[in-house]
This record gives C-alpha cells, sequence and structure tokens, in this order.
C-alpha cells in the first residue's frame, strides 16, 4: 500500500514541477516583448530597410547629360549636335507666360552675339510641340524650343523639381540655365533664375569660356 502512495506522490512531483517550468517560460516569454528571440516568439524580427542613396545632383564639371528630342518643327535635335561647340540649354516653365516670354525674347535678342562667341542655343520646357510652335511663331524667336514632355532632360539636368505658388506645392520646371563647353562638360549652372539681365549675363560667361 505505501509503494502505490509514493509512486503517486512521484508523479505528482513531476508534473508540477513541468507546470511551473512552463508557466515561468511563458512570463519570460511575454515580459521580453518585441526583443524576444526567433526560438521564443517563432517569429523572425523585421529587417530595417537600406536608406536610399542620395541622388547625385549635376555639379559644373560634370559631363552634360545626353538628349535626343524633338523640337518645334518635329526635327529631332541631339546633345551631339553641338559637339565641338558651347551650348547654352535655357529650361522654362511654361511657353506664353510673361517671364518665359520675355527670356526667350532676350535670348533671341542676342543671337547675333551669342553666335559669334560661338555658342548655340536652345530652349527647353515640357510644353509639347504645337504649343513650342505656337510660342515660337508669336515672338518670331530664332532658338529652337524643345519638347521634353517626359521630363527626362529636364529632371537629368536639375530642372524638374518642387515649387510653391500661393501656398500649394506642386511640381514643375525650375528656371534653369547650363552653359556647356566645347568638351561636353557643364561650365556653369545658373539656378532659381531671375529673367531681368540673365541673358546677357549668359553671354558675358560664354565669352570668357
Amino acid at each position: 500500500m505505501s509503494k502505490k502512495i509514493r509512486k503517486k506522490s512521484s508523479k505528482s512531483d513531476i508534473s508540477g514541477t513541468v507546470r511551473a517550468a512552463t508557466a515561468s517560460h511563458t512570463k519570460q516569454v511575454r515580459e521580453a516583448g518585441p526583443s524576444t528571440s526567433l526560438a521564443e516568439s517563432g517569429k523572425a524580427k523585421p529587417r530595417p530597410a537600406p536608406a536610399a542613396s542620395p541622388a547625385v545632383e549635376l555639379a559644373e564639371g560634370f559631363p552634360a547629360p545626353s538628349f535626343n528630342l524633338p523640337r518645334e518643327d518635329g526635327a529631332l535635335v541631339s546633345l551631339a549636335d553641338f559637339a565641338g561647340r558651347k551650348l547654352v540649354i535655357f529650361f522654362y516653365p511654361r511657353a506664353g507666360t510673361p517671364g518665359c516670354t520675355r527670356e526667350a525674347m532676350d535670348f533671341t535678342r542676342l543671337a547675333t552675339d551669342f553666335a559669334a562667341s560661338g555658342t548655340a542655343v536652345i530652349g527647353v520646357s515640357a510644353d509639347p510641340l504645337k504649343a513650342q510652335q505656337s510660342f515660337r511663331n508669336k515672338h518670331k524667336l530664332s532658338t529652337p524650343l524643345i519638347s521634353d514632355e517626359k521630363r527626362e532632360v529636364l529632371e537629368a539636368y536639375g530642372a524638374w523639381g518642387e515649387k510653391s505658388m500661393y501656398g500649394k506645392i506642386f511640381m514643375g520646371v525650375l528656371r534653369t540655365t547650363v552653359l556647356v563647353n566645347e568638351a561636353g562638360r557643364i561650365a556653369r549652372i545658373w539656378r532659381k533664375v531671375k529673367v531681368e539681365g540673365h541673358a546677357d549675363e549668359v553671354l558675358a560667361a560664354a565669352r570668357e569660356l
């Protein structure tokens, strides 16, 4: 009779020990929280996303990004067309608006002087060909007007970005001018261009190259 009692008592002790160990483990897992290991929680920790690489901003001395886009008459214009020559590219927000009209007319006014300095001039915006053609005809502009509707060249030259007007934030063309030297490298960059006197300043820089 005493042997049976001892066996029963032994089983009871073992069962109690298992329950105590299980309860202790469960408490440790709960207290560990999000830092619990895979073996403890059954779930792997999420890995942090890799940091995004910052975009490289175009700077003086960089090779000019290539392009091949249509001008207002439908003909394709590429950077290679100006190999061995200096090139001015002025990026303007919208054909026909007051600031853009004044800027384009100023570059047209100085067209002979730019040619004498061995410098070609082109304008680029995101306007469609029809708008570019109308713009050129209306104001008798002599500079080719390039249509970059997909904004690929605008972005490559850093002329597309965030703008604000009347408290509203939006994406658009940033008035920018780039001077490319005969070797096809960026010689000067004008950002946040103020139209007044700008074309004359660019001509002076082109003459100094």
